[in-house]
C-alpha cells in the first residue's frame, strides 16, 4: 500500500487531475484505508483531494486554512489561477451550457441519446460519465451570443478559450468546446446551480435564446464566484 499511495500522491500533483478509471484512484475510491492514508498525505502539504462523483476526474486543490498562507501576500488577479473577470464570466458561461445539461442526464440516468425518454429502472443505473451525457458548444455560437459582453470576439477565440483549455477546463474540438478534466470538479455543482438557473445569468441565457434545466440546486451559503474557483484550486 505504501508504494501505492507513494505513487498516486506524485501523479496527482505532478498532472494535477487524474481520471476516476485510473486503478490507483478506483483503490483511493473504494478502499477506506487507502483514502484517508492519501488524504493525510496530501494534508501534511495543505492539499486535499477534490472528488466529485459525477465528474470524470479526480483533482487535487489547496486546503481553506492555507490559502492565506500561499496567496495572502501577493497580488493577484480575479482568481489564483490567474483568470481575469471576463474570463472567469466566460467560464461560468460555459459550465452553465455543459454541466447543467449533463448533470440533469445524470440525475435521470439518461444519455444523450436517449435525452426526453422516460425509464422506470432509470435509478437503478450506475451515474454515466464522459461524452455520453456531456454535450459541447458551438465556438461560433458562444461567440455570436456572448462575444459582446465577454471582452469581444477576438479577446474569446484567441486568448480566452486557449487560457481556459490549457487550465484543463475545457478542451477544443474541431470548432467546438466539450468538458475538460477539471470543468465539473473545480466549480462546485452544489454551489452554482441554483444561483445560475434562479439568478441573473438565467436571464442572460435565455436572452441568447439558451434554455437551461429546471434542475433544484442545494442551499448554501452566500459565496462569491470569484471566491468558489480560487478556493477550489
Amino acid at each position: 500500500m505504501e508504494h501505492d499511495i507513494t505513487s498516486l500522491t506524485a501523479r496527482l500533483l505532478a498532472h494535477r487531475w487524474l481520471p476516476r478509471n485510473d486503478i490507483q484512484v478506483r483503490r483511493a475510491l473504494i478502499d477506506e484505508a487507502f483514502r484517508h492514508e492519501l488524504e493525510q498525505r496530501l494534508a501534511n502539504v495543505g492539499l486535499q483531494l477534490l472528488d466529485n462523483p459525477f465528474a470524470e476526474h479526480v483533482a487535487v486543490g489547496l486546503q481553506d486554512g492555507v490559502l492565506d498562507a500561499v496567496f495572502g501576500g501577493r497580488d493577484y488577479q480575479a482568481s489564483t489561477m490567474g483568470l481575469t473577470r471576463d474570463e472567469i464570466a466566460l467560464l461560468i458561461v460555459i459550465w452553465a451550457l455543459i454541466i447543467l445539461p449533463k448533470r440533469e442526464r445524470q440525475l435521470g440516468r439518461r444519455t444523450r441519446e436517449d435525452d426526453g425518454q422516460n425509464d422506470m429502472f432509470g435509478q437503478e443505473k450506475p451515474i454515466v460519465h464522459g461524452d455520453e451525457v456531456s454535450g459541447a458548444v458551438s465556438e461560433a455560437s458562444l461567440l455570436a451570443d456572448f462575444g459582446t459582453q465577454l471582452g469581444g470576439r477576438t479577446k474569446i477565440r484567441n486568448f480566452a478559450l486557449g487560457k481556459l483549455a490549457r487550465l484543463g477546463f475545457i478542451e477544443r474540438r474541431g470548432g467546438y468546446i466539450l468538458e475538460g478534466p477539471l470543468l465539473d470538479v473545480l466549480l462546485d455543482y452544489r454551489i452554482l446551480a441554483d444561483r445560475i438557473i434562479n439568478g441573473t445569468l438565467a436571464d442572460v441565457l435565455a436572452a441568447a435564446g439558451r434554455q437551461l434545466p429546471l434542475i433544484e440546486g442545494d442551499e448554501d451559503e452566500d459565496i462569491d464566484l470569484d471566491d468558489e474557483v480560487e478556493s477550489r484550486r
